[in-house]
């Protein structure tokens, strides 16, 4: 469902005295659910730093994501947008952001829907598109994100930077989003730091990242666990490795899945046992990578050089690239199973679960 404000521009626009978030969360009795990783931003003040992190926004078009009781829309509003859309999928929030709406005339869409399944590429007028490597188009997303969505969201918003599809159709949109502390270290993360991750490499060989701010949990209601950061990317306009997404994920999901343990026992498991070490050994040699280094230490040139390696190897051996180490191990754990207890051979139902 959409709602549209009434057609309308303000000149030097100014948010009408509203109740406060903290009078909308009572007059609609909206309450955080913990299901959902729901925590509240009720202070202005910090809602306002949040957006200044975006950059410029006076005139720009914006997507927030999740909006809730509308702390940071204000602020948005506030900036001077030309164009604010509302991606909120808890139908509880509606009423709330219908009254920033009307108090916005003509410059809030609100949509109730997923963000993880809403069409991004539709979101935004087509004469703001950019080429790639032109300076950014004028559109951000901005979005106080709940703990459950934020990684596997950002892990696909980084596909589409990849492939330049979503919300990357535009150009190179910026995003300036907020996760659990731990999360924004690991994104930001530099070589040899223990928070180095598989999202350390997936978001910097494609983004510029900066961990702008922490934000203490107590500003929340009610009061996470942990510490939020905030954190913003500039989609690069060329991404630090020229591989399909795909491939560049599989080799450092492999290299990260034993990341205290020597790098090459991460790269084995790209290859099946049948010539398993002879393969992993080329791959180090061919790539010059130390095979002794450990996950968290190979710097982003490193990783390139892995990734580029595997590249011509799938190119010699396309069933490398659908080789899946899980499966093999799965299948030889179920065959020494059946071997121990003196059972018949797997039928091929019994197989193919």
């Amino acid at each position: 469902f959409c709602f549209m404000a009434a057609p309308g521009k303000v000149a030097a626009f100014r948010l009408p005295p509203l109740p406060t978030i903290g009078e909308i969360i009572k007059l609609f009795r909206l309450k955080a659910l913990k299901q959902l990783s729901q925590n509240f931003l009720l202070d202005l003040r910090l809602t306002d730093k949040i957006v200044k992190q975006a950059g410029e926004l006076k005139n720009a078009h914006v997507c927030e994501v999740g909006p809730g009781p509308g702390g940071i829309t204000r602020s948005i509003l506030s900036a001077g947008v030309e164009q604010l859309l509302l991606i909120e999928k808890d139908a509880r929030f509606i009423p709330g952001l219908q009254m920033l709406s009307e108090a916005a005339p003509g410059k809030v869409r609100i949509v109730h829907g997923d963000i993880l399944t809403y069409k991004m590429e539709r979101a935004f007028p087509k004469h703001l598109k950019k080429n790639w490597e032109d300076e950014p188009p004028d559109i951000h997303i901005i979005g106080n994100l709940p703990f459950s969505v934020s990684t596997p969201l950002i892990i696909k918003w980084l596909e589409n930077v990849s492939k330049r599809d979503g919300p990357f159709t535009y150009g190179r949109t910026q995003m300036t989003l907020t996760f659990q502390k731990e999360v924004g270290e690991r994104l930001a993360a530099n070589p040899g730091s223990n928070q180095r991750s598989r999202l350390s490499i997936m978001a910097q060989h494609l983004c510029s990242v900066e961990n702008c701010f922490v934000i203490p949990g107590q500003a929340f209601v009610p009061k996470p666990e942990v510490d939020v950061a905030v954190v913003h990317f500039t989609p690069l306009v060329q991404p630090k490795i020229q591989q399909p997404f795909e491939l560049v994920e599989k080799v450092v999901r492999s290299v990260f899945q034993f990341r205290r343990k020597y790098c090459f026992r991460g790269i084995e498991t790209l290859f099946p046992e049948s010539g398993r070490l002879k393969r992993t050994e080329l791959m180090m040699m061919a790539a010059d990578v130390d095979p002794t280094l450990r996950p968290f230490q190979l710097s982003m040139s490193q990783f390139r050089k892995l990734c580029n390696t595997y590249r011509k190897m799938c190119d010699e051996d396309p069933s490398l690239f659908v080789f899946n180490y899980r499966e093999e191990l799965r299948q030889k754990r179920t065959r020494s199973l059946l071997e121990s207890t003196g059972q018949p051979e797997e039928t091929e139902e019994e197989n193919q679960l």
